[in-house]
């Protein structure tokens, strides 16, 4: 729920924090002189507009400036030193690419330290004046919730912990005290609170009503609207669904309900997550691969004859099959597309083994990230044999196959790698896999990244 200075703040904060990073920019450089550091004046300025970018691309990124992003000042502390620490990243890469511009790293110390202190500054008055609005001039809304079914208390709950909501509390706590026994509509009990509730400034009414008192709504809305009470209603099918839901509406009138919360169905999750996989792939293959590759094709060859890449056909987003490459790292043989392999499997090759350890051999599926049929980070692809398996086994199987496979994923780092021999093996690993379908976010992209290439350094026991 937004109050007036949060939305007006989504708008506000881009424009200070412009003004900001400009003047601390600045005024960075005449702090950088007082202390006989030279910086060229015109360097500085010809770099301001990167500057300017880097901040609006990492701003972005983090969703400072969404409604998202906006709506609790925990989200703007955290999206604003992420937005800093990338900045300082970025921003130092570019200057350190550009060679022949010698930059003043006193300058950037200097201007980094004054910008998390301008920032911690702003973001301190703007809690502060938030919380002189609420406490001083009462800009909250009141609102009550009635009935206390499983859904009303949830909500009661998460109400309570607004700091921009002034919640009133529940009435009319029973649905027996809701609903006439005898005739189904609205009792007097609850007509009374109604009243009482509007009578002590409540203006919004959240309703959470069981599918089985639909028929009795309209004498709730026709009471409400006597009181002035803006209704706000919410099903309860808690009961009726055993997962959890989310409630959207298409063409603005039909009201849809979704048995899965999944990031990536939003377009603009989609787009950072591709932006990253081409960014991170490419880097892979033009720093990497480019003189890994040759190395690693050559050992291949002297090992054992045939190709050096490993093309398998496995399932992909929505189980459309796709060539997954690797290098290959077991002698040529006819059950690659059947059996997994195992501890001591005597097909695999000495530098198979090698590969198979530091996890060098899925280093071509950079090539699948970049084409776009893979990403960096998702459920690890199986054979399209083990998919008819498995999903024949365990009934959410294929929920892992809503969005693309990726190299490296949530069931791998958590120690779901490799041959799953052991009971629950596979339920486990499906388990992580649709925990990160409905929980992705960019830093956990990140996290994931770092954590498998501490496993990589350290080895991973079902490597082989």
């Amino acid at each position: 729920m937004q109050t007036r200075y949060l939305y007006l703040l989504k708008y506000i904060l881009p424009i200070t924090d412009i003004l900001m990073l400009n003047l601390v920019y600045f005024l960075s450089y005449y702090v950088t002189g007082y202390f006989g550091k030279e910086v060229s004046y015109d360097l500085v300025q010809h770099y301001v507009i990167v500057c300017n970018l880097i901040w609006l691309f990492n701003t972005l990124f983090f969703r400072l400036y969404t409604d998202y992003g906006a709506r609790r000042l925990e989200r703007i502390y955290r999206g604003t030193w992420r937005s800093i620490l990338m900045h300082a990243v970025l921003f130092s890469v570019y200057l350190l690419f550009e060679k022949d511009v010698a930059f003043s790293k006193t300058f950037l110390i200097i201007f980094y330290l004054l910008l998390s202190a301008s920032f911690l500054l702003n973001r301190f008055i703007g809690t502060a004046l938030q919380f002189l609005l609420i406490n001083k001039f009462s800009v909250t809304k009141k609102v009550a919730v009635m009935g206390e079914n499983p859904t009303g208390n949830r909500l009661a709950s998460y109400l309570t912990k607004q700091l921009n909501v002034d919640f009133y509390g529940v009435i009319a706590k029973s649905d027996k005290n809701i609903y006439s026994e005898q005739t189904g509509m609205l009792s007097d009990f609850a007509i009374a609170e109604m009243q009482t509730a509007a009578a002590h400034g409540v203006e919004d009414l959240y309703v959470a009503v069981p599918p089985e008192k639909f028929s009795g709504i309209h004498t709730l809305v026709r009471e409400a609207d006597k009181q002035c009470l803006r209704l706000k209603f919410i099903p309860d099918i808690a009961g009726s669904l055993a997962t959890p839901y989310n409630i959207s509406y298409m063409g603005g009138e039909f009201p849809i309900i979704s048995l899965r919360n999944e990031p990536l169905e939003l377009m603009s999750n989609r787009f950072k997550k591709r932006a990253f996989d081409i960014v991170f792939s490419g880097l892979v293959i033009v720093f990497i691969l480019s003189w890994l590759y040759p190395i690693i094709a050559l050992l291949i060859k002297l090992q054992s004859p045939g190709p050096v890449l490993f093309k398998q056909l496995r399932s992909g987003r929505n189980d459309e099959p796709f060539w997954c490459l690797k290098f290959r790292s077991m002698k040529v043989n006819g059950n690659s597309d059947k059996k997994q392999a195992t501890k001591d499997d005597d097909r695999i090759t000495a530098i198979g083994k090698f590969l198979r350890k530091t996890s060098l051999d899925e280093l071509p599926q950079f090539f699948n990230v970049f084409a776009g049929s893979m990403t960096v980070v998702g459920p690890r692809p199986h054979m399209l044999s083990h998919t008819e398996e498995y999903k024949a086994l365990i009934s959410q199987f294929m929920v892992r196959h809503f969005m693309k496979p990726g190299i490296t994923g949530w069931a791998q780092v958590n120690g779901f790698r490799g041959e799953t021999k052991e009971d629950g093996a596979m339920e486990k690993r499906v388990q992580h896999d649709i925990w990160y379908l409905e929980n992705w976010t960019g830093m956990l992209d990140v996290k994931i990244i770092f954590m498998t290439i501490i496993n990589v350094f350290r080895g991973e026991e079902n490597a082989y």
